[in-house]
């Protein structure tokens, strides 16, 4: 608390302006104070996310049985060791596997995918929120 708002309250508190009064003054003050910048807000430095975590709300969860809700939470770190774990495949088995998934509408190419570029896209997880609505179900993928 600044010192001109603890000056007002004081005067409050002692009964030489009244509560309107104090409020008007409060409100001055802050109309004369900039507002900060918004990494002022909060300027603790932000952990790394451990969790990438996907959930879904359903109405119908397709079976006709109603509503329907789906929470998956996977480790980071599990994340981090199938990268480490990619790089051990054969890369015949690898080209296999690429193939597969794009047949099946993926396409990733994993003899491309290199531990540096994990850590990267882990670093800007603070910041990924995605929210996916349509009329019957609502997406949403964020790191936590």
């Amino acid at each position: 608390m600044n010192e001109q708002r603890r000056q007002i309250l004081q005067m409050l508190a002692e009964g030489k302006i009244t509560a309107d009064e104090a409020e008007r003054l409060i409100d001055a003050l802050e109309r004369q104070q900039p507002e900060p910048p918004p990494e002022a807000y909060d300027s603790r430095p932000k952990s790394r996310p451990k969790y990438l975590r996907v959930v879904v709300h359903s109405e119908d969860n397709g079976a006709g049985k109603g509503p329907s809700r789906i929470n998956i939470r996977v480790p980071i770190q599990l994340l981090r060791a199938g990268v480490k774990l990619a790089s051990l495949v054969p890369p015949q088995a690898l080209q296999k596997a690429n193939a597969e998934m794009a047949k099946s509408g993926l396409p990733i190419d994993l003899t491309q995918l290199k531990p540096e570029q994990l850590e990267e896209l882990v670093d800007q997880l603070n910041e990924v929120t995605i929210d996916v609505d349509d009329p019957g179900s609502k997406v949403q993928i964020f790191a936590e």
